[in-house]
């Protein structure tokens, strides 16, 4: 089916359910707040409102009783693309714009979480998503802001404060043997407040060997003492998984777990001081029936320490500087043992003038062992014409290194490459904002990516072992385009849709295992609000089109309601039943649901 007409067919479909009462909105969750009031942290070096990022970023409120996990919520954003293998997040690979999956950044509250073994593990969060406020998307190169890795972009996952004191319980059954529990509880006081969630999540699968299980747990306190505010975090998780198929033509089973912590110090209202710990490990068994056949385990350690600081020297300009540094292990039966170290400087200047211009520029320089050093600068302007138009530009530069499986893991379908290059890019973006009163919105932005030495893994068309390898240039050129559109104070409808060309040209006699599986296409409808004051939906189609393959729909409905003590739910994925692969060869499961109730207490009304 054509991609445009399935979208028509959402289209037409969608604002039907749109005609319902509106509801007061301080009952409804489930809009996101007006661009004039949304403050982002993610796309500078100091937070400032999303109508005068000059940077393509997007923001999405997590929904728990509507959408189950972080994944389902990163679907909102056709700029990125989800590769998932199996239902609840197991082993999701994250691209934005066309990238590779580790070429993505991901972050909690700012601090790196990128798993050193393997880009396959970065959705490892070890969060529940009751523990979530929102997440903030940043499309396009960002190392000047955050280091290696960001190429394509990145992902933060944030946390705040609780505002009052409350408790949430809830359990839920659907097919394919699924069953969900949650727990969040809140304590809301003047110097300081306290977050506990936990969750669990497991299935027997829908197909032999791809039943699951997620466990994960956090807990964040909240202060303020002499110096100024801080808050601690420590987040857990486990995930058991069959991984039938996922390396190749074997009943494989894999566990991950891991554990992150973190402490933020702010010292008045210039200067912070960051740190951040993880810890993971990946055992994988290449027979799940015969574990003796083939195992490996992997256990890696990251931390990441920062002090920050900001001044304005001058009315409407802000100075923003600091160092950071940071380091990661590995100790693994099949990679060996290795560790890299790194430091960086940062500094950037943000202006605004005339109540219209706004400009930044700024540059990050990475020293690692052994003295090699990244410089990675970054540029961009806004500018205000009237009756809500905004304009805006930026050029910035992205570079990443390889992991410890691009150089160092073998197995009996992949083979490593201790001579890789660090992969490095140049990102060019240019785009438009209209804002009608925050009734009506509309963003268009084109982009160009300049790539090298990007790492993919190649067979030849014959054979069945990949080796990692450079590909010399790779360049990804788009548009990614939205409209908002606001039908009453608690409803909302949005269009999105990304398009992407490239250069790339797979050689007949050869294979690629990651880049050729960019989408070139990705479209959504989605509406979202409350209906007769009490209950909380949310619908969205979404049409997807890989890289020479045909388009497939994805249908997704869920209904919670949003008041009192007893709060029922359910949740509808794959509502068309598509047969589909997010990534050749792995089946993803067809039309599935869950339905539970949710007990909620809180002290304040």
């Amino acid at each position: 089916m054509k991609l445009y007409t399935l979208l028509f067919s959402a289209a037409i479909s969608l604002p039907v359910l749109a005609q319902t009462q509106p509801v007061p909105p301080s009952q409804n969750a489930s809009v996101k707040p007006s661009a004039s009031t949304t403050i982002v942290v993610t796309a500078s070096f100091v937070p400032q409102p999303l109508l005068e990022t000059n940077r393509s970023v997007d923001v999405l409120p997590l929904q728990p009783l509507l959408l189950n996990n972080v994944e389902d919520t990163l679907r909102e954003d056709p700029s990125v693309d989800l590769e998932e293998r199996g239902p609840d997040g197991t082993q999701a690979d994250i691209s934005i714009r066309g990238t590779t999956f580790e070429q993505s950044l991901v972050l909690i509250n700012g601090l790196r979480v990128n798993d050193v073994e393997s880009g396959h593990l970065n959705m490892d969060i070890s969060l529940p998503p009751d523990a979530i406020s929102h997440v903030e998307v940043l499309h396009g190169a960002g190392s000047t802001f955050f280091g290696s890795d960001a190429m394509g972009g990145a992902v933060n996952f944030i946390t705040t404060s609780p505002q009052h004191t409350s408790m949430a319980f809830s359990a839920g059954d659907g097919n394919f043997g699924t069953y969900q529990s949650k727990f969040d509880g809140s304590y809301s006081a003047a110097k300081w407040s306290e977050q506990f969630s936990a969750a669990r999540d497991f299935s027997d699968g829908f197909m032999v060997d791809r039943d699951y299980r997620a466990d994960l747990g956090s807990s964040e306190t909240w202060f303020k003492d002499a110096a100024g505010a801080a808050d601690f975090l420590i987040g857990t998780n486990d995930r058991p998984y069959g991984a039938n198929q996922f390396y190749g033509p074997y009943n494989s089973y894999e566990r991950t777990k891991g554990w992150f912590t973190a402490y933020r110090q702010q010292f008045g209202q210039q200067t912070e001081a960051d740190f951040g710990y993880r810890r993971h490990t990946d055992e994988f068994v290449l027979f799940r029936t015969s574990p003796s056949v083939y195992e490996n385990n992997h256990i890696d350690h990251s931390w990441q320490a920062m002090l920050r600081r900001h001044n304005d020297p001058h009315a409407n300009t802000t100075l923003s500087y600091g160092i950071e540094g940071d380091g990661d292990q590995i100790a693994s039966n099949n990679l060996g043992h290795h560790g890299r170290n790194r430091g960086s400087g940062y500094i950037n200047l943000d202006v605004h003038a005339l109540g219209r211009l706004t400009f930044s520029a700024g540059a990050r320089n990475e020293v690692f062992d052994g003295g090699r050093d990244v410089f990675s600068p970054a540029a961009s302007a806004g500018y205000f014409l009237g009756k809500g138009i905004r304009l805006r530009a930026s050029v910035s530069h992205g570079f990443r290194l390889p992991t410890f499986t691009d150089l160092y893991y073998t197995d009996p379908t992949h083979t490593d490459n201790p001579n890789l290059k660090p992969e490095s890019a140049w990102d060019y973006e240019a785009g438009a904002d209209w804002n009608n009163n925050g009734r009506l919105t509309a963003s268009l932005t084109v982009f160009r990516s300049s790539e090298n030495n990007v790492i993919d893994y190649v067979r030849p068309v014959s054979g069945t072992v990949y080796m990692a390898e450079n590909i010399d240039q790779l360049n990804f050129t788009g548009v990614e385009s939205s409209l908002h559109y606001r039908l009453a104070s608690t409803q909302e409808l949005i269009f999105g849709y990304t398009g992407i060309t490239s250069n790339l040209s797979v050689p007949s006699n050869e294979v690629f295992e990651y880049t050729s599986s960019y989408p070139t296409q990705n479209a959504s409808v989605l509406w979202q609000g409350s209906i007769h004051h009490q209950v909380e939906a949310h619908m969205r189609v979404g049409v997807i089109q890989r890289y020479q393959q045909t388009a497939y729909p994805l249908w997704s409905a869920s209904l919670a309601r949003n008041t009192g003590r007893l709060r029922p739910y359910v949740q509808l994925d794959n509502l068309s039943n598509t047969g589909y692969t997010e990534i050749a060869g792995i089946a993803m499961p067809g039309r599935s649901y869950i339905a539970g109730l949710q007990y909620f207490w809180s002290r304040t009304k």
